[in-house]
């Protein structure tokens, strides 16, 4: 067997892997490259033959693991697509999204069209948690990752040997879904390191920072901006601003969501409720009205009337790394004051809009300006849907047997020091791949 992997190496985003067994090409994940030095590659030819894949698996909808999947259509992928049932009600509105992106950034040509899409989606065959799937000789498990709605982590049985694929994985004891499942036996694992040399704060003092943050940002007369993926993140924010003010720890707050993408998303989270853990399935069933005050930003002049609101609204849109989106326009007319309050609660690529403003850069360009950074900025990593150092270290515990590792989906001193963490804890070999590296497994 072979595995070669094509993105995600000493970088967060552009999943991709190719493995080669029993005769057999497989796919696992195909996303965008969203830092602004690695761009380029999204628009490069694949260094694979699309035509010669026999099968594909997509871990989650999250577009840095499967937004090139439409040009894999377009460039002759025409295997099935494996995923879980969330994940391809997820994907359909993500890469619709994607598109118009795209198309809305004048200076580059789209990467794929509608017809792509909608051939991608007619590709996908739906495999539920827990279940197996026989492919010839090969068979297909995938359990809760636990990272978002639908989010999977792969295992392939291929002859009594198991190699498995991590994708994104959650939190224990998060807000909604369940806590993510370890498969028992793994020969070979790619596994992410997103988080891998830090420890989050507890859930509780990231939501008492949060309470405290947007008090202090309304006391002062300002906004409090937070960007945020719309799959996910915003689903989570939603659910502990409505719990806080249900517990009387925050009084009834505006919530401005300014992201249709976030609205459909939530739409689907509901409709999804066997994903969902036990204290978020008494919360549906014990709530019946909103404690917040939420309001749907739809259209782009409803979004640009949020510019006239200088005091006490929370304002939630995306893209969660500011690299475009709605997000976009609301730092503009935010970042330069002092009263206004900036909140990230997700992972920040570096080369990204949001990744200069959480490392402190005292100005930065906005749509061709630069703008003096004078909104507090909070970067409250408990809100991460990312595991961190512990939670992966612990994750990997569960495995009964001794996997070779190769550790994908993180940043380069990052990944190091995770490789040192498991070394030294399991004594599991680790490897880091380069781009474009072949191993024998």
């Amino acid at each position: 067997m072979k595995i070669q992997f094509f993105g995600a190496t000493k970088t967060v985003t552009g999943s991709c892997f190719l493995l080669k067994a029993e005769n057999h090409s497989i796919l696992i994940d195909c996303g965008l490259f969203q830092e602004d030095e690695k761009e380029y590659l999204n628009y490069e030819p694949f260094t694979f033959n699309p035509k010669k894949i026999d099968l594909m698996i997509l871990t989650h909808a999250h577009l840095d693991h499967s937004a090139l999947i439409p040009k894999l259509v377009r460039e002759g992928l025409r295997c099935k697509i494996i995923t879980t049932p969330a994940t391809k009600d997820l994907l359909e509105i993500m890469l619709f999204d994607a598109l118009k992106v795209q198309k809305n950034e004048n200076y580059k040509k789209p990467l794929y069209d509608e017809e792509n899409i909608y051939k991608a989606l007619k590709q996908i065959e739906t495999l539920p948690y827990q279940r197996t799937l026989k492919f010839n000789e090969i068979q297909i498990t995938l359990f809760d990752a636990g990272h978002i709605l639908g989010a999977a982590t792969v295992q392939l049985n291929i002859n009594g040997k198991k190699v498995v694929f991590s994708g994104d994985i959650g939190r224990s004891s998060y807000p909604i879904l369940r806590d993510p499942e370890t498969p028992e036996e793994a020969d070979w694992l790619v596994l992410e390191s997103t988080y891998g040399n830090r420890v989050h704060k507890s859930l509780d003092e990231s939501i008492n920072e949060l309470v405290q943050a947007i008090k202090d940002t309304f006391q002062k007369g300002g906004n409090v901006i937070i960007p945020a993926f719309a799959v996910g993140r915003t689903q989570d924010l939603l659910y502990i601003l409505n719990k806080t003010v249900r517990q009387g720890l925050l009084q009834p707050v505006n919530v401005y969501l300014d992201s249709p993408l976030a609205e459909e998303a939530t739409k689907i989270y509901l409709s999804h409720p066997e994903l969902f853990d036990d204290e978020a399935l008494r919360e549906m069933k014990n709530s019946n009205r909103l404690s917040i005050k939420l309001h749907f930003v739809k259209t782009v002049e409803e979004s640009k009337k949020l510019n006239s609101i200088k005091s006490n609204a929370v304002i939630i849109a995306g893209s969660g790394m500011c690299q475009g989106g709605r997000i976009v326009y609301h730092l503009y007319h935010n970042i330069d004051r002092e009263e206004c309050s900036i909140i990230f609660a997700g992972f920040q690529a570096k080369g990204t809009l949001g990744r200069k403003i959480v490392d402190g850069e005292k100005e930065v360009s906005i749509l061709g300006k630069m703008l003096p950074v004078r909104a507090k900025v909070y970067t409250i990593g408990g809100f991460s849907a990312h595991a961190d150092r512990d939670e992966l270290l612990k994750w990997l515990q569960s495995i009964k047997t001794k996997p070779e590792i190769f550790l994908v989906h993180g940043e380069a001193e990052v990944i190091e020091a995770f490789k040192n963490s498991i070394e030294e804890k399991f004594g599991f070999p680790c490897r880091i791949p380069e781009r474009l590296s072949v191993y024998e497994i």
